[in-house]
């Protein structure tokens, strides 16, 4: 493919010399002479290991040079990256004053181009851009329509500086964000012959995932350091318990607990992070991630309880009050937290949770909570579906009861559903009364 890459920074530059390196025939863009003259004598503008030896070669072979022409490297090429800078301005926003300049000198020159062009956005940016700056940038200069008159896509880039060409050739997956077919398949041209997954979606989605990643991973250090300044302070070695806590595929290393959804809650989680917490206080130490996690899950709580009060209705059908579909344990759970505030505020609240109804009917330790503990919430405990669904104007799942899809198909198709989990493969989420809490 004849490929442009606008920007020869970082992510540029190495874009440029692995495309090249590929098959592909690059044609790089700076507006800057020094990187431009960097790459047509066989250099690299930046310092990463592999990349000048794979620009030499490049540029000598003649599959890569540079210009600082956006005309000539667009009538030129079927295909353009953008991989220019997105720094921060000083309230944290991005700065997107070269995304758009970009946007605007590409499309500038596709206005007067007979052939059908495609712009890949390979900036890290967040969920929107593409929509409200790139792409409105490239239809007002090109007078053109993105996804009829030329091709429009998101590609996040997962380079690892100091590894970044070994990351081009093996990334950990490919994301394609396209709204047509047409852009979807040029992009993944590109990647012909790597063997990764690929994912293809929108470019919103696409725009997320990158986020997704760096926010994880700077979770993943402020959790490990937050972690060992604790674990040292009980004479602890915390690199000890990290290559055990390793060995645990199932829950630790693994997609569980990773949907968005509601609050954590039971016996175990809110306890054993305040005990934490606790712990290393009493040692002198701050814990902003642990105290962050607390505040965190509070906020999930307030969130639902927002979007339950702006639907402007007062008969609220609550669907689970454990913590956790198939379990009658109340501790801790979000739920009871939830309908304690609805019932305080006024609210006529109505409780389907066959696990919670039927602890009621036996002795035990629940049942004095759900009696004694919390009258106010159980007295709106329903044992039959029908007359649940009778009872109330909004609906709020709380856990994945595998009876509460079935259920909510026999409820009015203008009924508003709250799903604060959701549920799995449930029809509801078609109709247009139901909306989800991050989703």
């Amino acid at each position: 493919m004849r490929v442009s890459v606008f920007g020869l920074g970082y992510v540029g530059a190495v874009a440029s010399a692995c495309l090249a390196d590929s098959g592909h025939t690059v044609l790089a863009v700076d507006m800057e002479e020094v990187k431009v003259r960097c790459i047509n004598e066989g250099r690299s503008p930046i310092v990463e290991p592999g990349l000048d030896e794979l620009i030499a070669k490049c540029q000598k072979n003649g599959a890569l040079r540079a210009t600082l022409s956006c005309e000539e490297a667009v009538n030129n090429t079927d295909i353009s990256l953008i991989c220019v800078g997105t720094p921060s301005n000083a309230d944290g926003s991005l700065k997107l004053d070269y995304v758009e300049a970009v946007c605007k000198e590409i499309g500038e020159v596709i206005k007067n181009k007979k052939e059908f062009h495609t712009v890949v956005l390979r900036s890290t940016c967040v969920p929107g851009t593409a929509r409200n700056v790139a792409i409105p940038a490239l239809e007002k200069a090109s007078g053109k329509k993105a996804g009829v008159d030329f091709g429009f896509g998101n590609n996040p880039e997962f380079l690892r500086e100091s590894t970044a060409v070994y990351d081009y050739y093996n990334p950990p997956k490919i994301v394609i964000g396209a709204d047509d077919e047409r852009t979807a398949k040029a992009i993944s041209g590109l990647y012909e012959g790597i063997d990764a997954p690929e994912a293809v979606t929108n470019v919103s989605v696409s725009e997320g995932v990158k986020y997704a990643d760096n926010a994880w991973h700077a979770m993943k250090v402020g959790f490990a350091n937050e972690l060992g300044n604790i674990l040292k302070e009980h004479g602890v070695d915390s690199h000890e318990v990290m290559k055990i806590f390793f060995l645990d595929t199932k829950l630790n290393i693994s997609k569980a607990y990773l949907l968005p959804g509601f609050a954590f809650g039971g016996s175990c989680l809110p306890k054993d992070v305040r005990a934490l917490r606790a712990s290393a206080q009493k040692k002198g130490l701050n814990t902003p991630v642990f105290d962050s996690l607390l505040e965190a899950n509070d906020e999930q709580v307030r969130r639902a309880l927002s979007m339950i009060r702006a639907s402007g209705k007062k008969k609220i059908g609550l669907m689970g009050l454990s913590f956790k579909a198939g379990t009658d344990d109340l501790r801790e759970s979000p739920l009871v937290t939830l309908a304690d505030v609805l019932v305080k505020d006024g609210f006529e609240l109505t409780i389907y949770d066959p696990s919670v109804w039927h602890a009621t009917q036996f002795e035990g330790a629940n049942q004095k909570y759900i009696r004694e503990g919390i009258p106010h919430i159980s007295k709106g405990l329903i044992e039959k579906p029908e007359d649940f669904i009778k009872s109330a104007e909004l609906f709020v799942i709380g856990n994945k009861g595998h009876d509460y899809a079935a259920i909510l198909e026999k409820t009015d198709p203008d009924a508003p559903i709250i799903d604060l989990v959701r549920l799995q493969h449930a029809p509801i989420e078609d109709r247009k009364s139901y909306t989800g809490i991050c989703w």
